[in-house]
């Protein structure tokens, strides 16, 4: 894994959010895009973006009252943001499938991840404990 990890130009990248392959430079990225700390916030991110314009067409062409158009893409917009939710895992492992990662490769690296944190926390805590006690002793 020293590839670099080289983000998309904004207009490949509205076209990630709308599910298009990216070319093969920006592979790492795709990973780190579906791994990262915020990886569900990117994910909603890319649900807003599919989602507006969409809502908005709808807003302009539904006939009634605005009450009632407004109505109809808030309770539309629950309803993709729900199902957005909902198949987060499903879609990221989707994305770097095609990236040309292996099935599971998503999850894997997200608890790799996960396990790494658990022991630099550990080993800070231990580190910690050892002074608390180290002063405690000199006090002693």
């Amino acid at each position: 894994m020293d590839e670099e990890i080289r983000r998309p130009n904004p207009f490949r990248w509205l076209a990630y959010a709308f599910g298009a392959r990216l070319p093969p430079r920006n592979r790492r990225w795709v990973l780190y895009d579906v791994t990262t700390r915020t990886w569900v916030l990117r994910h909603l991110v890319r649900t807003t973006v599919q989602l507006v314009p969409l809502l908005a067409l709808l807003y302009l062409v539904v006939p009634g009252p605005p009450w009632v158009r407004l109505g109809a893409i808030a309770s539309g917009a629950v309803i993709g943001y729900f199902y957005s939710t909902v198949y987060v895992v499903e879609a990221c492992e989707t994305r770097v499938m095609k990236a040309d990662y292996p099935v599971g490769a998503a999850a894997a690296t997200r608890e790799a991840r996960r396990a790494e944190q658990h022991v630099d926390a550990r080993l800070r805590h231990d580190h910690e404990y050892r002074e608390e006690r180290g002063r405690d002793d000199r006090r002693g």
